[in-house]
């Protein structure tokens, strides 16, 4: 298996032409929310902004196998723009799924608090070329009173994985710097990139994340022994990255949460025991 991240911009990588052809892509760009970013203006015209969106979902299409697919992650309020740019670019809609993050969410003065974010999940085509249907054990509900046998099946509405929060629950998984400060303050959680990499992949299949942020997405890849590449712009998360991948840290380990799977049919397959048993092997970072 190989995994690779390269210090570019993902639209002039994108530009390029190559041979890379990639079967899931975990697109979390960031939300132009004004956040101070080194190497990004996250303060662009909204129809500059979701043009650039468009250009890289497109491009990111032309360079995807039949069937593959792409999970744009965005906030709630841009639900519509997140679905244009999907549809007008050739992709086809499978579902929207609500991240209902488990965290506090405080009200507006003239709204509800916002409690979630939206992944959009569409596919190269019709029909997905691979949509292993996971199996959870969630908590019985006040309603429900017999054990669940075999579990329940994924749907499209996740509340069971936790937002990487700036408080208490983040726990040792957020970089931070010297100071204790969050060094990306968008940090996606392991347990989310397992679930989507899980789902719609295959081992030896080849992973796609256009704005690499810390890694999350490559360092889950490796351990579910598939393919992937990262593009990350900001040579000090390149850094990180690197290092990351060469070193799994103990909060990065994602053999624990293994279990919450144990009910999904084919899970041998997609994440084999021996392969958790066998140790990391040293894998290929490209600079």
């Amino acid at each position: 298996m190989e995994t690779s991240i390269l210090e570019a911009d993902c639209r002039a990588y994108l530009r390029k032409s190559g041979a890379d052809c990639f079967d899931l892509t975990f697109l979390d760009p960031p939300f132009n929310q004004d956040k101070d970013y080194r190497n990004h203006n996250d303060n662009m015209d909204p129809s500059q902004y979701w043009k650039w969106m468009a250009e890289i979902c497109g491009t990111i299409r032309e360079r995807t196998n039949a069937g593959g697919a792409i999970y744009f992650m965005q906030r709630e309020k841009n639900t519509k723009n997140v679905l244009e740019v999907l549809e007008s670019t050739g992709w086809t809609f499978q579902n929207l799924i609500i991240w209902k993050k488990k965290t506090s969410a405080v009200p507006g003065s003239e709204r509800y608090g916002k409690h979630y974010q939206i992944i959009a999940y569409f596919t190269k085509g019709k029909n997905p070329r691979v949509f292993n249907k996971l199996r959870i054990d969630p908590p019985l509900l006040v309603t429900e009173k017999n054990h669940r046998a075999n579990g329940v099946y994924v749907t499209d509405v996740w509340d069971d994985i936790r937002e990487l929060t700036s408080g208490y629950f983040a726990g040792d998984e957020p970089f931070r710097d010297k100071n204790g400060e969050r060094m990306h303050k968008q940090q996606s959680p392991i347990k989310l990139l397992a679930r989507i990499i899980l789902t719609s992949s295959r081992m030896g299949d080849t992973i796609f994340d256009p704005f690499a942020g810390t890694g999350t997405t490559l360092v889950v890849a490796k351990q579910l022994r598939r393919n992937s590449l990262g593009i990350e712009i900001d040579p000090s998360n390149v850094e990180l990255i690197r290092d990351r991948i060469s070193r799994i840290r103990k909060s990065d380990q994602i053999t624990a949460f293994r279990k919450d799977y144990s009910h999904t049919e084919n899970l041998d397959e997609i994440w084999p025991v021996s392969e958790i048993q066998r140790p990391l092997e040293l894998t290929h970072i490209h600079n």
